[in-house]
């Protein structure tokens, strides 16, 4: 068991990470964040703006500077981006300060599921199938390297998934208890 302050979800495009978590956050009590998305609103844009304006390595700053900030609060479940495993710090810093959950899908299940998605700088092109199998080369050691757990939501309704994924996390997850109060008397 790791009683890990924060709840990390870790995966590819697609995976699941973001529906997953927000309902997983309400089951759990904890406080929901989708990574992108909060970056989207710290930076008043769009990711695809961010990576067409500043680039992708501006965008994995910004990314390693939320997670940090993120890490730092407790009882939190952030979905991450696909490629936040991607530095070696944000790696570092998630096994130290979360459970971290990998929701692994393959790249076909990735290509059902982003199929009229166009809202990914990184699918923006003619081959995306190509794109994906490359990023799932790259990738799928690190999201290994991190996973406290393993969990593959193909397959499964929403709400299954959602489901047999708490199971597992009780059994191998608890939020840590806050520091018990200064009892001491003079």
């Amino acid at each position: 068991m790791n009683p890990a302050p924060n709840l990390i979800l870790i995966g590819p495009m697609g995976a699941g990470k973001t529906s997953i978590g927000r309902r997983l956050a309400e089951r759990f009590g904890l406080r929901f964040v989708d990574l992108d998305r909060d970056i989207e609103i710290e930076a008043g844009r769009k990711i695809p703006e961010i990576f067409s304006s500043e680039g992708e390595a501006s965008f994995r700053r910004r990314e390693r500077e939320r997670l940090v900030l993120l890490l730092q609060d407790r009882e939190t479940l952030i979905a991450t981006g696909g490629g936040a495993v991607l530095d070696p710090d944000n790696r570092a810093a998630m096994r130290a300060h979360g459970f971290v959950v990998h929701l692994h899908v393959g790249v076909d299940e990735q290509l059902a599921r982003l199929a009229r998605d166009r809202s990914r700088p990184l699918l923006a092109v003619d081959d995306r199938e190509a794109v994906l199998r490359r990023l799932a080369a790259e990738r799928a050691p690190l999201y290994a390297e991190i996973a406290d757990l393993r969990f593959e939501p193909a397959g499964l309704a929403l709400p299954d998934a959602c489901g047999k994924l708490a199971v597992l996390l009780r059994d191998r997850w608890r939020i840590a208890p806050p520091p018990p109060p200064n009892t001491m008397s003079a």
